[in-house]
């Protein structure tokens, strides 16, 4: 008896769940929503982005800083070209979660490219390397 009402009970909670995943599933956002025209301008912004911190790590004032505090710096003061990014994802009707975990995704992809080459930037003036900006 006791196995027939815990088999029951179960058989309604494994019902529940179903129809919990079913809305879920309807409610999901698909990939192929964007148009040509949001994807142009994704890419757009996020050349800015990365034009940007190339522009920024140029500058002289991060080359006499530590590699970390300069690449810090970069990446604060281009923020706003990530910001527009994310103006663009939510003009389109992407969800905040999906568009900010690509935002962290390319901040993330880019920070480790600038840290790199500052580093080796920094590694080369210290080996008296002659500079190469001509």
């Amino acid at each position: 008896m006791k196995t027939l009402l815990f088999l029951a009970a179960l058989f309604s909670n494994f019902n529940a769940l179903a129809e919990e995943a079913k809305i879920e599933t309807k409610e999901e956002w698909r990939s192929t929503v964007l148009t040509e025209a949001t994807i142009a301008k994704i890419q757009e912004a996020k050349y800015q982005y990365k034009k940007c911190v190339s522009d920024e790590m140029q500058k002289p004032e991060y080359q006499k800083q530590d590699s970390r505090f300069a690449t810090d710096g970069v990446m604060r003061k281009c923020e706003v070209e990530l910001a527009k990014m994310r103006e663009v994802y939510l003009g389109e009707k992407v969800p905040a979660p999906i568009a900010d975990r690509h935002l962290k995704q390319l901040r993330t992809q880019v920070t480790r490219s600038a840290l790199e080459n500052l580093m080796f930037a920094e590694a080369a003036r210290k080996s008296g390397q002659p500079d190469t900006k001509q």
